[in-house]
């Protein structure tokens, strides 16, 4: 940018410029000085701008005007006349001190001297990664106090001087010594300073210059969090958020397009798509189903310069797994289920088995059982397999072939967890018939009656039947059946038994005065199946009979009155009866001759 002003006391038409660069230079007029006309010009590589503001006074438009289309026509002539040399080309300018001063001249007479400028330079880039053969050349240090008779003498102090940057002392020009890294250091801070190399004086402050290491695309972006896993519930929606992957690129990304990246899917389409700026994966294909597919490998890869050929690109691996829902209803593998259960089975046992298969997993694929109302609801139950999912039907009366040889009934399976998003493809439930069939099991004779009881009076002949007992064999086959007396239980056998009729007789005579009860144990067993046997108690009990008549203790002598009234007791007689160890004693009384 220059900045011209013009002022009442100079002839019209003159131009002054206090500063300039080979980029933009900026100065402001003096304090209190009539502006008339500023002219703001801004030089870069395209192209050059002018604004101006006039004063209130119309003097010297004409020649103002005149010398700015002349500066705007002539700008590269004017501005390429002092600007200093650089490998990079003119960019932002270095510092400058504008003074003046009194100094010796070369043929000794002293004078006063007007110092318009002091450094000139450019900032000075680096390229890294160089690989010539020679330095690499940097730019170029320049003081207006030189003019080229190698009086002046240039240092360079700071970041890498004399390792990695040289300067010439006499020209000025910088080098690089060896290969540079941005990414190991941007930029390096040195001073510079030109003293006379006769006297070694300073001929300008000590002053400060960067020097920038220039990016080039050296680094391909990396997934530093890499291989990913991301889930998503199946038949989500076109669109739906899956997961978000970054790429970072080592390059300047101030500088180009180096690190600019964009992704892009490699492998996993259709099925998903990436957002070429941000990395977000979100689904591109409707209704995925995990039951038909359920885990995806997609290859995403980050490419720099924007994308465009001959950038740098660096890849990672998503792996993407379908989450369940439920949107399959439990069914059956078939629609009847035959079940056979022997009729001896314990009440509380599990008989039967069905099972419902369902795709979903987890939660979704749970399933309840039940008896539909009907013909088996009174003789059983379902309860679910935690583990497996299956309907174990479980027996809750005792079963009887010879009672009720088949049930059938319907069993429904359901899903415990629905999800109303689903409940349009239809019932989320099914229904199979389960046919029992009770098996007959070869049981033992069976007792018409739990136990017997039997009189027999103690003088009863032997041989004498006192009684029966009746077995049946319940079973299909109708076994016949044969009795016979536990031993253990009639150890003086005192009873026999008709092995086919069943019927039990005295083998001696029974005493009542030794044993009063005998308690015997008869087993029925099936002719066909010796090894299937029943049993039942028989108590016999032994009636007394009058077998000792009464006698008297001794003998009497008594004497009647012959007036004895009738009815009047005379003496009374003693009679000993041997029954159980007692004895009885009679009264007689007189009585009346008749």
């Amino acid at each position: 940018m220059c900045l011209f002003y013009f002022s009442g006391d100079v002839e019209p038409g003159t131009c002054f410029w206090v500063c300039h660069t080979p980029t933009r230079l900026h100065a402001t007029p003096p304090p209190r000085t009539p502006l008339l006309w500023s002219f703001h010009c801004s030089r870069d590589s395209s192209s050059t701008t002018s604004t101006w503001k006039p004063h209130k006074s119309p003097m010297l438009t004409r020649n103002c005007l005149l010398l700015f289309l002349w500066i705007l026509v002539n700008e590269d002539l004017v501005f390429s006349s002092r600007a200093p040399s650089s490998s990079l080309g003119r960019s932002r300018a270095g510092r400058e001190h504008a003074r003046s001063s009194v100094g010796p001249v070369r043929n000794g007479a002293a004078r006063f001297q007007r110092v318009k400028r002091g450094w000139v330079w450019n900032q000075f880039f680096v390229l890294e990664e160089y690989m010539g053969s020679d330095p690499q050349y940097v730019g170029k240090l320049h003081t207006d106090l030189d003019r080229g008779d190698s009086s002046v003498k240039y240092t360079l102090s700071g970041d890498g001087a004399g390792s990695i940057f040289t300067i010439d002392q006499t020209t000025g020009d910088i080098h690089a010594l060896r290969s540079l890294d941005r990414e190991e250091k941007p930029y390096y801070t040195l001073r510079a300073q030109a003293v006379d190399i006769i006297t070694n004086i300073p001929l300008e402050p000590e002053s400060e210059f960067v020097i920038k290491v220039q990016d080039i695309n050296d680094n391909e972006p990396k997934f530093l969090d890499g291989p990913y896993t991301a889930s998503v519930p199946e038949m989500s929606p076109v669109g739906t958020y899956v997961t978000q992957v970054t790429a970072t690129d080592a390059d300047d990304p101030t500088y180009g397009n180096s690190a600019r990246v964009v992704y892009s899917i490699l492998h996993g389409q259709p099925y998903f798509s990436v957002d070429p700026k941000t990395g977000v994966i979100k689904t591109a294909l409707p209704n995925m189903d995990r039951e038909v597919k359920e885990k995806y490998q997609v290859l995403i890869q980050a490419k720099d310069m924007g994308g465009q050929l001959g950038g740098l690109a660096g890849t990672t691996i998503v792996n993407i797994s379908l989450s369940d829902v439920n949107d399959n209803p439990p069914r059956f593998s078939k629609s009847f289920f035959h079940v056979r259960v022997p009729e001896s089975s314990a009440v509380g046992s599990a008989v039967g088995r069905i099972k419902a298969h369902d795709l979903d997993i987890g939660r979704n694929a749970e399933v309840e059982y039940t008896i539909v109302p009907g013909d088996g609801g009174a003789m059983f139950d379902i309860t679910t397999n935690e583990h497996n999912q299956e309907g174990i039907i479980i027996l809750k009366r005792p079963l009887d072939y010879e009672g009720k040889k088949i049930y059938t009934f319907k069993v429904e399976a359901a899903n415990a967890h629905l999800d109303p998003r689903f409940q349009s493809f239809g019932a989320f439930k099914d229904t199979a018939t389960v046919k029992i069939n009770v098996l007959d099991v070869d049981e033992p004779p069976v007792f018409n009656k739990p136990s017997y009881v039997m009189d027999v009076y103690e003088d009863t002949p032997a041989g004498t039947i006192i009684g029966a007992v009746t077995a049946q064999d319940l079973d299909a086959s109708s076994s016949p059946v044969r009795y016979s007396i536990d031993w253990k239980s009639d150890l003086d056998s005192n009873f026999d038994i008709d092995p086919v009729e069943g019927t039990i007789s005295t083998n001696e005579l029974l005493d009542r005065e030794n044993i009063a009860q005998h308690n015997i144990s008869i087993v029925a067993t099936k002719l066909n199946s010796p090894v299937l046997t029943s049993r039942v108690a028989v108590t016999v009990h032994v009636l007394d009979i009058n077998e000792f008549p009464p006698e008297l203790a001794s003998s009497y002598e008594t004497f009647v009155c012959e007036n004895a009234k009738v009815g009047q007791v005379c003496s009374p007689l003693h009679f000993l009866v041997i029954k159980k160890f007692w004895y009885n004693i009679f009264s007689f009384l007189c009585r009346h001759p008749k």
